[in-house]
């Protein structure tokens, strides 16, 4: 039975079950790609990260913060993704308008999103993380060096002065990137978005900038280690302004920017 038979039309046992030929082929091509992922892919994965991240930290010493995160973000991004390899196709970057900084959003279902958004976007942009981050040894310090921006939510006064930092280090076309739902779909079904990300878009002052994700959890699904190559695809959506929001109509802004993220996932 561990033999393969052909029947008409492009039908075959294997291994007693009756499967048609796409699906063989992707079994064998995933099998063949174990060996490269095990003893190719993840040992320089875990050279390049330290090597990448390394260089990041000197150069933002040595240079500025976004000198160090495109060394540490949008090379290591390239790296990782050249070595799947991810396939990228990007669409709507004209809707980014150089010199402007946003509150950037988008989906999210799989690590991967992390490499799409640091090597493709095209904008220097840092993470909003949670002050208890700084505490771990090199993590905090080298995000700290990079201008990653911690936020303190321990009492007002607090998070007004995390607040403020965050608006001197949001200029001239620096972003920030917010992941609504919070965590990663494990469907990639829509999750429910918070209102975190929105409130700092109306504190911040700045416009939103929506941003769907496709294909990452084919890379890597949730709670799996089983990367696979495949193609990806961003789609960069107008901006939202946000002039015409406030805290009370804030539920209307979600609605609004999740409608617009996962409208093309419908659609397709």
């Amino acid at each position: 039975m561990g033999l393969l038979i052909s029947i008409p039309p492009e039908k075959f046992y294997l291994c007693g079950d009756l499967i048609d030929s796409e699906t063989m082929l992707r079994k064998i091509l995933i099998l063949l790609y174990q060996p490269y992922k095990w003893l190719i892919y993840l040992p320089l994965i875990a050279v390049g990260t330290v090597f990448f991240g390394s260089l990041a930290f000197t150069m933002s010493i040595l240079f500025n913060e976004r000198i160090g995160g495109y060394m540490g973000g949008v090379l290591w991004a390239k790296f990782c993704g050249f070595l799947v390899p991810m396939l990228v196709k990007v669409k709507g970057r004209e809707h980014i308008k150089k010199g402007t900084s946003y509150v950037i959003m988008a989906n999210h279902q799989s690590s991967y999103d992390i490499i799409l958004l640091y090597g493709w976007i095209g904008v220097d942009f840092k993470w909003i993380m949670k002050k208890e981050l700084r505490k771990i040894p090199g993590l905090g310090y080298g995000s700290e060096k990079v201008g990653h921006i911690f936020i303190d939510r321990s009492n007002s006064r607090a998070a007004l002065e995390s607040l403020n930092l965050a608006k001197k280090k949001l200029v001239n076309g620096t972003c920030v990137i917010v992941f609504p739902e919070g965590t990663r779909s494990e469907t990639g079904e829509p999750g429910v978005f918070k209102r975190g990300g929105f409130k700092m878009a109306l504190d911040l002052e700045l416009p939103i900038l929506p941003v769907s994700l496709a294909g990452t959890r084919n890379i890597l699904a949730v709670g799996s280690w089983n990367i696979l190559p495949g193609r990806v695809k961003m789609i960069i959506h107008e901006p939202v302004d946000i002039s015409s929001y406030t805290e009370k109509n804030i539920r209307e802004l979600m609605d609004r920017t999740k409608e617009i993220i996962y409208k093309p996932m419908r659609e397709n």
